[in-house]
């Protein structure tokens, strides 16, 4: 089933269609679909946007993460949803078999060390090629404005939007009795953009700043790891939460999905470098046989 895109903006699918023109007041798609006057990212060095930066900022210090709750406009957030659940029957499900550190099993580890131990993630997944770039949240995750907040929270020199074709925006989708099994990122801030809400469970669960860049809190992580939650914690969001996480550091989840509804989330990527892929090697292992076929038909043109 192919979801077709207007000259217009406009979204069709089997009859059905969205305008879009409503969102289209400003250049940048941050002054259409944040909630500006609650978080001011649209001027960040003066007044409510330079106060609302230092919070955010702190927190992000202070916690490893930045949680901003109801940050999309109640109606720009329907259209959101609406128009990433019209692409979702066109995803994959994917099915991936990897260790919390998202990489092959170290068969020098000891034998229950975490490292030697793979989980199981399924999820309806589209990549940013199946992401038509006319959609709302493509021109929301291609906003200037929100790469220099996101930059600017995480206080680095600088930051682009990632340049993968694959990678760069992503829509998830947690279909009920689903989860996301523990896991570190593979980059170190991780920013999502919650789009639909499970009607029960699909928590965000994680254990705070578990490793550095040269050590592990192998202990807590163990125990983790073997279902002792003690240690981590747990919060609930609700649609239209923007949230920046240090997910490179703490090890992290989401707690299965239950209801008749799924959780639909984007993830947004972000990168200290310019231009920078990932390998073939990866996107394949990440996004299966559909991405596998691409490449090789690219390789043998």
């Amino acid at each position: 089933m192919k979801l077709a895109v207007l000259p217009d903006g406009r979204m069709n699918e089997l009859g059905g269609f969205m305008d879009q023109a409503i969102f289209k007041t400003h250049s940048d798609m941050v002054l259409n679909l944040v909630e500006l006057e609650r978080y001011p990212i649209a001027d960040l060095d003066q007044g409510p946007g330079a106060a609302f930066l230092a919070e955010c900022q702190a927190q992000m210090e202070e916690h490893g993460w930045c949680n901003l709750d109801g940050f999309i406009r109640e109606d720009a957030l329907e259209a959101l949803a609406a128009e990433s659940n019209a692409l979702l029957p066109n995803a994959p499900v994917l099915t991936i078999k990897r260790t919390i550190y998202q990489g092959a099993v170290d068969p020098d580890a000891p034998s229950n060390d975490p490292r030697r131990q793979e989980y199981m993630h399924k999820a309806v997944q589209l990549a940013d090629d199946q992401i038509p770039k006319e959609t709302l949240l493509q021109q929301l995750y291609q906003s200037n404005l929100l790469t220099e907040f996101v930059r600017r929270v995480q206080q680095k020199p600088q930051l682009y939007r990632c340049a993968d074709e694959f990678q760069a925006l992503n829509v998830v989708a947690l279909q009920p009795g689903s989860w996301h099994a523990w896991h570190y990122d593979t980059t170190e801030c991780t920013v999502t953009l919650l789009l639909q809400a499970a009607e029960e469970g699909g928590e965000f669960a994680f254990l705070p700043n578990s490793r550095t860049d040269v050590s592990e809190d192998k202990n807590a992580v163990t125990r983790l790891l073997t279902g002792d939650m003690s240690a981590a914690q747990t919060f609930s969001r609700g649609a239209g939460t923007f949230t920046l996480f240090r997910g490179g550091y703490s090890l992290h989840g989401v707690t299965k999905v239950q209801g008749a509804r799924p959780r639909v989330t984007a993830i947004l990527t972000y990168d200290e470098q310019p231009g920078r892929v990932l390998s073939d090697d990866v996107n394949i292992r990440i996004y299966g046989e559909r991405v596998e076929k691409i490449l090789a038909e690219r390789a043998s043109a």
